[in-house]
């Protein structure tokens, strides 16, 4: 069974930085795609970015892109999002989600229906 966790969510100034972890456990297999996905209140889950594991290529939604980054750490099965530059507007919880496929467009995997495993989300708080 597949288990998927973040961490490193916080309050921050606007402007300064953090970065969210997301491991994963229990897959067997080295070609997964892992989503960045954040919930703001009152508002839908919005996607913000996405990290294919083998192949190594990123994808950033406009709001987030120059700001963010997607890296992973292949022996610690876990991939990051540096989030620098922050904005109020990035308040949110933020999700990580996993699927076992790397061979789809990006398109696909801005949607949430693409992924299979969620992990529980961090709260991520930027003050003005």
């Amino acid at each position: 069974q597949v288990h998927v966790e973040e961490s490193g969510g916080g309050l921050v100034q606007a402007g300064g930085s953090l970065r969210l972890s997301c491991a994963v456990s229990g897959r067997t297999v080295s070609t997964y795609t892992m989503g960045w996905f954040r919930q703001a209140p009152g508002k839908e889950r919005e996607f913000v970015g996405a990290g294919t594991w083998s192949a190594g290529t990123t994808y950033y939604a406009d709001s987030v892109k120059g700001r963010f980054t997607i890296s992973r750490d292949n022996a610690r099965n876990t991939m990051y999002l540096q989030m620098d530059s922050l904005k109020a507007e990035d308040t949110a919880v933020y999700y990580c989600a996993v699927t076992g496929t790397e061979r789809y467009t990006w398109n696909y995997y801005k949607q949430e229906r693409a992924y299979t495993d969620w992990g529980q989300g961090t709260q991520v708080t930027v003050s003005s």
